[in-house]
This record gives structure tokens, C-alpha cells and sequence, in this order.
């Protein structure tokens, strides 16, 4: 018998047999795992273990393999019902047994059903817009959005691109002139769905991009003059016989509070009024010049430039005293050097001049306020003694002799 045992085909069969059956210990069974289930915070959650509540056999719950549950009950067919959930009783859960075997399991997340959203849209041009949505509602769920736009004079929806990372839409038609637009942004989530509906004029919702190539030049023999110009920006369309801008230049003398305007409808303008010296600040902003309602672009960023100056010591660019922003820029041009002028220093001696006989001054006034205090002081002094003597006389001649 042993040796028929240690034949090779009875071992060969032994071996077969040893694979085809079922290990002792407990295993997941893949076909009771139902993967991910959706939960309302504040509300109760129902988990059900597998096929366990037809069978009506005692189960056991743990949450991420930990006994310690959440506020629950567990029903007679072994349901976990868990009572109004907050964000701690997110998780995986299992169910297992008398024996230990593992039932089920399923990974919990709780959120919130879609809000409506708050949208705003912006023409860049007269032919493309996008609208930005942000949500009312922190749902604490992924979701998918759809977006459809509609003129209610064609009555027509057309789709929306929509970027979901920056939650946006673009959209292209030249037919933007219809007076009023529609927009409709649905979101969606495992909890459920809403639309949102956004009704627009699109002439008011026209921003353009802020003018571009912002330059600021020095007028030589003009020390109180800059020239300053600019171009259209890469978004607004090429033709500009039919779709044009106008424009408001400001600027001011650097850490000024006070802009001062220029309105053009060119794009360059002539400055004739800044500080001889002084580093000016510039920024440009556009509108569409023949629509009212639309609004005034974002300013440009902020150029720099100094006016012509007469020293033939070339102007520092830069005062070394001053700091600026990372991004700072100068339009003109640095010169070879960055000695200080004869001028600047001359300033600063006549200064210290001027300070110092301002405290001889003082001190001269101090010593003859001090000087007229003290003769007064002995005069009254002198007055007095005078005073006594004379009553003592006049005493001395009424006594009998």
C-alpha cells in the first residue's frame, strides 16, 4: 500500500486534487465586493452585507478592519444602518460571519448632492465668450458638468467646451449679436443632478484683454515729456476698421497716490507733464468704442520710464534707495554708468546749509529770550529793595525823638 501511495501517478492525482480544493481560512469572495457606495452627510446610510439577509445569518461590521463603528444599528437580515453620518464615518467596511469567512465589503464615501452654481461670462471678442461657474454647494464628491448655450432668437443649443479643471466653457459664434444668450450648466454627481440657468446680453458682458506692448519712451530736449504707446491685444479681432477700441492712458510719479487720465482713441499718447527727474508709472486699459454697455478691460501691467534729463552724467535707471516688484520693467534705455549727478549732490549741501543756520537761529533766539528773562528778573528785584528802603525811612521819621 505505501508504495502504491508513492507511485507517480497517484502522487500526480494527489497534487491535482490538493489545488482544486478550497483552502480552510477565510477569503474574499470577489463576486460579493460591490466596490464604491454613495452617501448623504447628515443623513442615515444602509449597508448591506452581500446575500447575508436572505440567509438571516449573524454578521459581524468593521470599518477599515477595526470593530469600532459609528453611531449604527445592524438590522435581523444584517444590514448596518449608520445614523446620521458625518465625514469619520467614510471608510471600508466588511462584513464577516460567525467563523470569521468575509461576507462583503464596500468602500463608503459621503458628500452632498449638486447646488446651483453661480456663473459669469466674458467676451474676449465679438465673436467668442467664456463663462466661469463656481459651486454654492461643497459637495465633497467628484463630478461631470455639461454646458449648452443657446440665442433665444434661433432657439438652437449649441455645446460649450468645457475645461473641468478650471471649471470654464469657451464657445465661438458669430452670431453674438442676438440681443439676449442663454446658458445652461448642468452638474452632476453620484448623489444626483442640477441645472443652472444664466441669462445674458452678450454686448454687456464684452471685456477685451488689456492692451499689450505697453512702451514708454524719453523725448530728448524734453525733460517733462514721455511717449507712450501700445497694441491691440493677440485676442481682438485683426479688422480694425469695423471693430475698434478706445483707450485710457493713466500715470503718476512713482509711489504717488494720484493717477492723472488721458483718453484716446489712438494707440499712442503724448505726456507732457511729468516730474523732470523722476521715474513715472504707466498703465493702458481698452473698451470697444462704438458698444456702450460693454466694460473697460483690466489694466495693463504697470511700465516705467524717466523723462529726458539736461546732465550730460547719464541718468541712473535704477535708484539704488528704491525697491521694486520682481516683475518691474523699463522701457528705456539704461545708461553706461550710474554715478550720481552734480546736481543731486549740490541739492544735499544746500540742504544741510539750510539746516544748519536754522539751529543757529534758534540758538541765538534761545540766548536772548534767556538774556531779557534775566534782566527783568534783577530790575524787578532792584524795584523791591528800593521799596523797602524808602517804607523804612518813612518809619523812622514818624517816631518821636
Amino acid at each position: 500500500m505505501p508504495g502504491l501511495l508513492s507511485s507517480p501517478v497517484c502522487l500526480t492525482v494527489i497534487w491535482f486534487l490538493s489545488l482544486s480544493l478550497p483552502p480552510s481560512c477565510a477569503q474574499i469572495q470577489t463576486d460579493e465586493v460591490s466596490g464604491v457606495q454613495y452617501g448623504h452627510l447628515q443623513w442615515n446610510v444602509t449597508l448591506a452585507c452581500g446575500n447575508s439577509q436572505i440567509s438571516r445569518i449573524p454578521v459581524v461590521w468593521h470599518l477599515n478592519n477595526s470593530a469600532v463603528l459609528p453611531w449604527h444599528k445592524v438590522t435581523s437580515d444584517g444590514r448596518l444602518v449608520l445614523l446620521s453620518v458625518d465625514q469619520s464615518a467614510q471608510g471600508n467596511y466588511s462584513c464577516y460571519d460567525n467563523s470569521g469567512l468575509l461576507l462583503h465589503s464596500v468602500n463608503l464615501r459621503l458628500g452632498y448632492p449638486p447646488g446651483h452654481l453661480h456663473i459669469s461670462c466674458r467676451l474676449t471678442n465679438h465673436s467668442h465668450v467664456r463663462c466661469y461657474w463656481r459651486e454654492s454647494v461643497k459637495t465633497f464628491l467628484p463630478a461631470t458638468y455639461s454646458a449648452f448655450l443657446m440665442g433665444k432668437e434661433n432657439a438652437e443649443w449649441k455645446a460649450c467646451n468645457i475645461d473641468v479643471t478650471h471649471k470654464h466653457c469657451d464657445a465661438d459664434d458669430h452670431n453674438f449679436y442676438n440681443t439676449m444668450h442663454l446658458l445652461n450648466v448642468t452638474e452632476t454627481n453620484a448623489l444626483g443632478s442640477l441645472s443652472t440657468y444664466f441669462q445674458m446680453r452678450m454686448f454687456e458682458q464684452l471685456k477685451p484683454d488689456p492692451p499689450e506692448s505697453v512702451l514708454v519712451e524719453k523725448v530728448e530736449d524734453f525733460p517733462q515729456r514721455l511717449m507712450v504707446s501700445w497694441s491691440y491685444p493677440s485676442s481682438w479681432p485683426k479688422d480694425r476698421d469695423w471693430y475698434t477700441l478706445k483707450f485710457q492712458m493713466r500715470y503718476r510719479p512713482q509711489g504717488s497716490k494720484y493717477w492723472s487720465q488721458i483718453p484716446t482713441k489712438e494707440n499712442a499718447v503724448m505726456i507732457f507733464d511729468t516730474l523732470a527727474g523722476h521715474l513715472t508709472e504707466v498703465e493702458v486699459r481698452g473698451m470697444d468704442a462704438h458698444i456702450s454697455e460693454s466694460q473697460w478691460s483690466e489694466w495693463s501691467r504697470t511700465i516705467f520710464g524717466r523723462p529726458w534729463e539736461a546732465s550730460t552724467t547719464p541718468d541712473p535707471t535704477v535708484d539704488p534707495d528704491v525697491e521694486f516688484p520682481e516683475d518691474f520693467l523699463f522701457t528705456t534705455q539704461p545708461d553706461s554708468t550710474t554715478t550720481k549727478s552734480y546736481n543731486v549732490l549740490e541739492d544735499e549741501g544746500n540742504l544741510a546749509l539750510v539746516i544748519l543756520l536754522v539751529l543757529f537761529s534758534m540758538f541765538i533766539l534761545t540766548s536772548v529770550l534767556s538774556l531779557i528773562f534775566v534782566v527783568r528778573m534783577r530790575r524787578r528785584q532792584r524795584e523791591h529793595a528800593t521799596k523797602q528802603e524808602l517804607t523804612s525811612m518813612v518809619k523812622m521819621k514818624a517816631m518821636p525823638i
